[in-house]
């Protein structure tokens, strides 16, 4: 007998799936955990740079605190717009190409993206420093307060550009189903940015009381440093969607645009809708009520970035499936994203409707303050679960390149909050009925995009 037919032949480990087959074949919901958590964890902590700096600027008084209320919602918009919605784009372009195997189509896209978000970048700042004061007054900015959002403005919308291109890069990276690097890189940042910020506001040790605007530095120092990380991590070639100088294309900026922009109308609806929220309060109130008001919405701000560390995997998750054919699987993916997102959601909205203060009290011990930020946690809270299952289900709509009916369902959230806001205010002069428009507004935004991504499905079948 021959011995070598005795020995057994050699065991070869089964070779690991690509993060392409686990998005086109692998488990639902251990994949998309998987995806999610790094995401979650880094949009906390971009979150946090907003809190941190209003956790900070809180020990200056009441009118700072006001004033910040009334800068949030247009920082927030750029950070939305750059990160979620466009940025969102620009990860489903990538995502559906890569999705259908072509790769040349997923590296011409990186320039692409960088000329779009470097161009919304200067259109923004310029805006917002020629307009500022206008801008702050109509959202119900006066004397102090004004001057306070005027103060951290100019030096945030002086550099914005670093923002758009941070998160720009940051999308290119999580479009190729990578999420840790950029949780990795802005979680780092963040651990810089939180002594940094007192240390400018306050002016200890070595550093210059710049005040308000010391919050404003740190910021841009942070999105500084996380936009040359990102850039060297695409150069280097790491990043399976690489850097090439190619020919602009139109149809390449369309492949972001056609999603990217119809998701920037939505990041509009959703800050004008606490902006001008803030604005009726600041009209019929005053400055302890917009500063209750605006601490009290930053919770909802919290929530986006949670929900986006979802969202931005279901945009990958379904672009590649929708890229590949597979409608079905793309719909379950959406929904197993979207109740995850519900039950956090939820369960953050409810415990903040029953102990209001523990969130306010972060940042102020102002009576006043605090009585108006708990009467909007104690009636708005408890549905923030239909905001979280609906935004959700927008990234995936995102991913699908379907956003006709996510943007409707956010404007309808628009009209019911500020037209029935304002009528509720006209009416009984009562912010009860205000936040109770605000709560309708995130039953009916939830409720539209689930009925209609069920048809989605129901097509796809």
């Amino acid at each position: 007998m021959n011995d070598a037919a005795l020995v057994p032949p050699p065991v070869v480990a089964p070779a690991r799936p690509s993060r392409r087959d686990l998005f086109l074949g692998g488990p639902i919901g251990a994949t998309l955990f998987l995806l999610s958590w790094p995401n979650v964890l880094v949009n906390l902590a971009q979150a946090s740079t907003g809190l941190v700096e209003t956790w900070w600027l809180s020990y200056l008084g009441t009118d700072a605190l006001a004033g910040m209320a009334i800068v949030f919602p247009v920082v927030m918009l750029m950070q939305m717009m750059s990160g979620g919605a466009i940025g969102g784009g620009i990860a489903s372009a990538i995502a559906r190409a890569i999705g259908g195997g072509r790769q040349a189509e997923a590296d011409a896209l990186v320039l692409h993206a960088l000329v779009i978000n470097l161009a919304l970048g200067a259109v923004f700042s310029v805006l917002v420093l020629g307009f500022g004061p206008s801008l702050y007054r109509a959202l119900g900015g006066d004397g102090a307060v004004l001057d306070v959002a005027l103060a951290y403005s100019n030096v945030v919308f002086a550099g914005i550009v670093l923002l758009w291109v941070m998160n720009g890069l940051a999308s290119i990276i999580r479009g190729t189903g990578n999420m840790l690097v950029p949780a990795l890189a802005i979680c780092g940042g963040v651990l810089v940015l939180v002594p940094l910020s007192p240390l400018l506001i306050f002016g200890i040790g070595p550093f210059p009381r710049l005040g308000v605007a010391g919050g404003g530095v740190a910021l841009l120092l942070y999105y500084l440093g996380a936009t040359v990380f990102f850039a060297w991590y695409i150069l280097s070639g790491r990043n399976p969607a690489r850097f090439r100088l190619v020919p602009l294309r139109g149809r390449l900026f369309g492949e972001i645009l056609r999603v990217g922009g119809l998701a920037a109308l939505t990041s509009l609806q959703t800050n004008l809708t606490i902006a001008i929220t803030t604005a009726l309060v600041g009209r019929w109130f005053g400055p302890a009520d917009i500063a209750g008001f605006g601490t009290a919405a930053r919770l909802e701000y919290l929530l986006m970035p949670l929900v986006f560390g979802i969202g931005s995997s279901l945009v990958a998750m379904v672009g590649m499936n929708i890229g590949a054919g597979q409608e079905r699987r793309a719909l379950r993916i959406a929904f197993t994203g979207g109740i995850a997102a519900f039950a956090i959601t939820e369960a953050i909205g409810v415990a903040a409707a029953i102990w209001p203060e523990a969130w306010l009290g972060l940042f102020g011990s102002d009576p006043a303050m605090l009585a108006a930020g708990s009467a909007y946690l104690r009636i708005v809270g408890p549905f923030y679960g239909f905001y979280g299952l609906g935004f959700a289900l927008y990234f995936a709509c995102q991913g699908a390149g379907r956003l006709l009916w996510p943007l409707l369902a956010g404007l309808l959230r628009l009209v019911i909050a500020a037209a029935g806001g304002w009528l509720m205010l006209g009416l009984t002069g009562s912010e009860t009925w205000l936040y109770a428009a605000l709560a309708l507004g995130l039953i009916v935004y939830g409720a539209i995009i689930t009925a209609t991504t069920a048809r989605w499905g129901r097509r796809a079948a």
